[in-house]
């Protein structure tokens, strides 16, 4: 394994919202959003304040956070799920773009924020031409990468093009491993990073919504990584359990961020099992965020490596 291969990074990218309420054109796809019922300016106040705790507490556990600020014409601009970043075995620091399936979501990819990584990484794919065909591949949201195992996790979903998905495996050396999903409302779990999470020693997963024929090849695949795999159910996805992430702190500590809500839904014992490879779990209350967005921690960080 090359010594460049980390499964989580110590430095993140968050982007504070202007103006976040409910998407209409991301719901057709989210069964876990609500449509706005307050103004704008009320949903957009709490959200900011929620963003600001959890900005504030991976600060203070450690984490170094790189904040922009979006804009208005974005609803969901704190999801920055449009860029993935990577090293690649050479030791090389290169980012890859994503094409988003809406068009308010497209937005985000701002060019000033594009340049303000490229300072840093070099463009090793850019597949965001394939929004004109309206493809999408919605990055770091529908790919969670085993970036140890070089394996990535698909859940199929309008969000998912899964040709796209097979471009980006065979261009960055993963495996590709689709599944299709159902979750409480019938419906395809629209981002993989919300029923599954990837550790460095841990995993955790929602086998219950991968539909039978996939389950055991999935199940399979997993195990084979050597992690301790924690398994939610239907109940706990609902909570954005599976939507929490690893980071590292300064001094090198393995740190774990989620919602209060997935905390609150989690068993002591699987807890427990968290705090075995993790020196701190990092929470937030991230109610407005989760109701009008239909995301919790792990969509609301870009990964910086």
């Amino acid at each position: 394994m090359s010594h460049h291969r980390r499964q989580s990074t110590n430095h993140i990218w968050m982007t504070e919202p202007v103006r976040f309420h409910c998407n209409v054109q991301t719901m057709p796809t989210n069964t876990y959003q609500s449509p706005d019922n307050q103004s704008i300016e009320d949903i957009q106040s709490r959200a900011a304040s929620e963003f600001r705790t959890l900005r504030d507490r991976l600060i203070a556990a450690g984490i170094t956070v790189t904040t922009t600020l979006g804009e208005a014409d974005s609803p969901d601009d704190i999801f920055p799920n449009w860029a993935s970043t990577h090293i690649l075995d050479n030791g090389e620091r290169v980012v890859v773009y994503y094409p988003m399936l809406n068009e308010n979501r497209r937005l985000e990819r701002r060019d000033f924020m594009k340049d303000l990584l490229e300072r840093t990484y070099h463009v090793e794919l850019d597949l965001t031409h394939h929004e004109s065909h309206n493809r999408a591949l919605e990055g770091t949201s529908v790919l969670w990468m085993d970036r140890l195992n070089m394996v990535a996790y698909c859940s199929l979903s309008a969000r998912t093009d899964t040709e796209l998905a097979q471009q980006w495996c065979g261009h960055m050396g993963y495996e590709f491993v689709p599944f299709e999903t159902k979750n409480h409302a019938d419906k395809p779990v629209y981002h993989t990073d919300v029923m599954m999470s990837i550790g460095t020693k841990f995993a955790v997963i929602c086998y219950e919504c991968i539909l039978p024929d996939y389950r055991d090849h999935v199940r399979a695949i997993l195990s084979k990584s050597g992690r301790e795999i924690i398994e939610i159910d239907m109940r706990q996805l609902r909570a954005f359990c599976g939507n929490i992430l690893e980071l590292v702190s300064k001094d090198g500590e393995f740190k774990l961020v989620m919602s209060q809500s997935s905390f609150d839904a989690y068993s002591p014992d699987q807890i427990a099992i968290f705090r075995k490879y993790v020196t701190e779990i990092v929470t937030a209350p991230l109610t407005t965020i989760q109701t009008y967005g239909g995301g919790a921690a792990r969509c609301m960080i870009m990964e910086l490596f």
